[in-house]
């Protein structure tokens, strides 16, 4: 940067998007903790199911009260189930598992990895996507975080490894939804709220028959701590949660709104320490801090987003309207 450069940039209407923005951080990062909780009385399907529905719940709520249609087509139908599938249902219930024999803190840590698995997709899908040597170094630097974050070093027992595993499997399915999502929904001029909540809506059905399946029976005592908790993940991690991201994505854009991936494993990382008394290593925010940067070398400091690392905002032959980005929970 030149010495003349600007040293901010403004954007519109900061008043009224920052709240907002710094609120979808705070809940995303505290979705971790939510799920440790959650954990202690009910099973990883269990959680992931009510996570779902209450989510549905809440976005269907917002929509009877903005008046916002649910989409009408077959076709838009038959989008939402996949990416309900594979953004909220799948990523939700392996998330879930992973945090059976991993802390919520390496669990928020892995998810900041969500860009980089996105740019993987992307540069293992699309032909006219050239590994640069930004982007290969990028996607290397964050695979390294995630080494350090474990530790590997220190050595992993079996169920630990497994968590893991579960972790950056539910990333990967993010990182297939985004460019699914942005090809085939985003760019259709439906109304944000309309397809996220069709597509929370999808999810919660899909868990329903899971649910059915491996039993309705908790594994231990509800608590009034593990209620509260499922009905924060639910209500506010996949209800309100997304509604502000959609906010901040139609004022600043969705390149200011996609770093909310630098506030999630912060928070994550206090919530799981100070209020669940989970043991953090010095290796844990020093790995942050190598995928944060490999996210930054790989897609870019303000560029956090598929149309980003890859024009699929044109879409046979025209730009898809930028504050339609999906975000990335």
């Amino acid at each position: 940067m030149s010495s003349s450069a600007p040293l901010t940039v403004p954007l519109p209407g900061a008043r009224s998007w920052v709240p907002g923005y710094v609120a979808a951080g705070v809940i995303w990062g505290c979705s971790f903790a939510f799920i440790a909780v959650g954990l202690r009385a009910l099973t990883p399907v269990q959680v992931a199911t009510a996570r779902q529905v209450l989510g549905a719940l809440t976005l269907l709520a917002l929509c009877a009260v903005l008046r916002v249609p649910l989409p009408r087509s077959r076709r838009t139908w038959g989008h939402l189930v996949v990416v309900g599938l594979l953004l909220n249902a799948a990523p939700g219930l392996l998330f879930a598992v992973g945090q059976q024999t991993v802390s919520s803190v390496i669990a928020g840590i892995i998810n900041a990895m969500t860009p980089l698995a996105t740019l993987a997709v992307i540069l293992a899908a699309y032909p006219e996507e050239r590994p640069t040597r930004r982007r290969v170094l990028g996607l290397l630097l964050g695979f390294a975080g995630v080494a350090v974050v474990i530790g590997v070093w220190r050595g992993l027992g079996e169920g630990r490894w497994l968590g893991v595993v579960a972790c950056l499997a539910a990333i990967t399915c993010y990182g297939l939804a985004l460019p699914y999502s942005r090809r085939y929904l985003t760019s259709t001029g439906q109304r944000p709220l309309s397809l996220v909540t069709g597509q929370v809506v999808v999810a919660g059905a899909l868990m329903l028959p899971v649910l059915a399946v491996t039993g309705v029976t908790p594994r231990g005592p509800v608590t009034v701590d593990v209620v509260l908790a499922v009905v924060a993940l639910g209500a506010l991690g996949t209800g309100v949660a997304y509604a502000l991201n959609y906010r901040v994505i139609a004022v600043a854009g969705p390149g200011t709104a996609a770093t909310v991936t630098y506030i999630t494993p912060v928070v994550a990382t206090v919530v799981g320490v100070v209020f669940l008394g989970e043991r953090l290593h010095w290796n844990e925010p020093v790995g942050a801090l190598v995928i944060l940067a490999g996210v930054a070398l790989g897609q870019g400091l303000r560029g956090l987003r598929i149309g980003r690392v890859l024009p699929l905002g044109t879409v046979r032959g025209r730009r898809a309207r930028p504050a339609e980005d999906a975000p990335s929970r």
